[in-house]
């Protein structure tokens, strides 16, 4: 069977199937060194680029942004880092603060509630119109201290009435006291019946009884015009008042006239963990009581301090808590009743205590480091294990003595040995934090906004060259306009360049006017170049 096919488009032309695999084999044998040395340039292109970038890598200055913290880039545990082949040499700024000998404190923390000691309504003892009111709302009153005034007139009146009865009966009783010392004297003469004188003597008995209950009708009488001067039942801060002058007040009125909080001391509720009883119960009994400090919600600022006054008789099973009150002298009125507040309980405090700050501790495969600055400016790893935190410090023990810097802030790319340079931790302490503002034209600098708009103004009106003639028309022409002028002044500029072109009487005479008149000085010093240029133009 012939195989043989006409090749298309090419009559009378045959190939066998042989000799086109032949030549399909040839010709692929013929691309594959074209295809080796693509390969072979984008191998070298590859490293000449890594090259270029190690060399701009590690020519840039200042530190590379690369995660740091605990097994972060450097650390011990962690990884190189991104870029770290490129900034193995780099010196890295760092700021550093010193490990020292400190009292550390252990504390407990907790959410409490501040409640006054002591809680009292003031309400109306009799009823009656309310004449005076004698405090003012939020004033520290005294126990006994007059607060208002009710209308006592009706009750002085019935002081006076029972007053009017005691003193009949008075007289009356002193009448039968005489007639029986008289019938007795007869009786002793026989010249009476003995019943008559017993007579006597218990019409006697009766004025007295009578007399003793007059008597007391007297004294309550007064009482009710004492209670018709309503007077602070304990010392505190009184509230708003609930009751006007010329109301008519009631003994059973449920707000009353006031309320009064006793908050000079006031008093701090809040619940601990029963684990920490034993503690708790050692410091109550011991003869220096716990420390207990009240702080914001948010925990920055620090609003009193008092002392532990007792605890609960029970746990609360809910919750496993024990529940404890303290006392502070709250002499400035920072605390108010009801106010929540995070409370810090001095459980106990180890003295001298080798404590660094709690930011230059890190954590990585090795546990827990730090990073000592030695005196040839070059870091080395001190692996430590912490202990208790008080506040920005934490104890530590490990190989860090008293005095080794510490570094606080920086660690990113840090690593055994690495150099580093020693900066302020604030950052407005730090070398050029406070320098003067360059004056420029752009906004690279401080104020470069406002210097950038006069710049602009400059080339919107054509100027060149900063130097120029001494004419005043000359410099003025080159004067920003009046749009580049507001954006500097609304950007806060300083004194524009362009005045400094000015003869010194000229600079001042321009600074002292206005806005406007400064506008208007600048067009006919425009307007006298635009003629002379005119003129100028014409000569020629």
């Amino acid at each position: 069977m012939n195989t043989n096919k006409n090749l298309p488009g090419t009559p009378g032309t045959v190939i066998s199937p042989l000799s086109h695999a032949f030549t399909h084999r040839r010709q692929r044998g013929r691309a594959t060194p074209w295809v080796l040395g693509l390969l072979v340039l984008a191998v070298a292109a590859g490293g000449w680029w890594w090259w270029k970038g190690r060399g701009a890598d590690g020519a840039a200055g200042g530190p590379a942004s690369a995660a740091s913290g605990p097994g972060g880039a450097g650390g011990p545990g962690g990884g190189p880092g991104r870029g770290g082949r490129f900034a193995a040499n780099r010196v890295q700024p760092v700021s550093v603060m010193p490990a020292r000998l400190q009292d550390i404190r252990h504390t407990a923390a907790a959410i409490g509630t501040i409640s006054a000691s002591n809680t009292a309504v003031v309400r109306a003892q009799v009823s009656g119109v309310l004449q005076q009111i004698h405090f003012t709302e939020g004033q520290q009153v005294k126990a006994g201290q007059t607060l208002a005034q009710i209308d006592p007139r009706a009750f002085q009146a019935a002081l006076g009435q029972a007053e009017g009865q005691l003193a009949r009966d008075k007289a009356t009783l002193d009448n039968a006291r005489i007639d029986l010392t008289r019938y007795q004297d007869l009786l002793a003469k026989d010249a009476i019946a003995r019943q008559q004188v017993d007579t006597q003597q218990a019409t006697v008995n009766q004025l007295v009884g009578t007399v003793k209950a007059d008597q007391a009708a007297v004294d309550s009488a007064r009482l009710q015009v004492t209670y018709s001067r309503v007077q602070a039942p304990i010392s505190g801060r009184v509230g708003l008042k609930q009751a006007d002058i010329g109301n008519v007040v009631q003994t059973g009125d449920t707000n009353g006239i006031v309320s009064i909080t006793q908050t000079r001391p006031i008093a701090l509720t809040f619940a601990v963990p029963s684990a920490l009883l034993p503690q708790v119960s050692a410091g109550l009994k011991g003869k220096t009581a716990m420390t207990v400090e009240a702080w914001s919600r948010d925990g920055k600022t620090r609003l009193a301090t008092g002392k532990l006054a007792t605890a609960d008789n029970a746990i609360d099973i809910t919750t496993d808590t024990i529940k404890l009150k303290a006392l502070f002298p709250n002499d400035d009125d920072a605390l108010f009743p009801n106010q929540s507040v995070s409370v810090k309980l001095q459980l106990a405090t180890e003295q001298n205590r080798l404590a660094v700050p709690a930011a230059a501790v890190l954590r990585g495969a090795q546990g827990f480091y730090v990073y000592v600055v030695g005196a040839d400016n070059a870091v080395t790893t001190r692996v430590v294990q912490t202990g208790a935190v008080d506040g920005d410090w934490m104890a530590v023990d490990g190989k860090v003595e008293p005095g080794d810097r510490v570094v606080i802030d920086g660690v990113d790319r840090l690593r055994e040995g690495a150099k580093v340079e020693v900066i302020a931790a604030d950052p407005k302490q730090r070398a050029g934090a406070n320098a003067a503002p360059r004056r420029g034209r752009g906004a690279s600098a401080p104020g470069g906004a406002a210097s950038g708009a006069w710049g602009e103004g400059r080339r919107a009106s054509g100027a060149s060259s900063p130097q120029g003639s001494g004419n005043p028309a000359d410099a003025a022409v080159r004067a920003p306009t009046a749009e580049a002028r507001n954006d500097a002044a609304q950007s806060g500029g300083e004194r524009p360049a362009w005045l400094d072109r000015l003869p010194p009487d000229v600079q001042e005479k321009v600074m002292k006017m206005s806005p406007a008149e400064r506008e208007a000085w600048i067009a006919e010093r425009r307007a006298e170049r635009a003629k002379r240029q005119a003129a100028s133009g014409g000569g020629n």
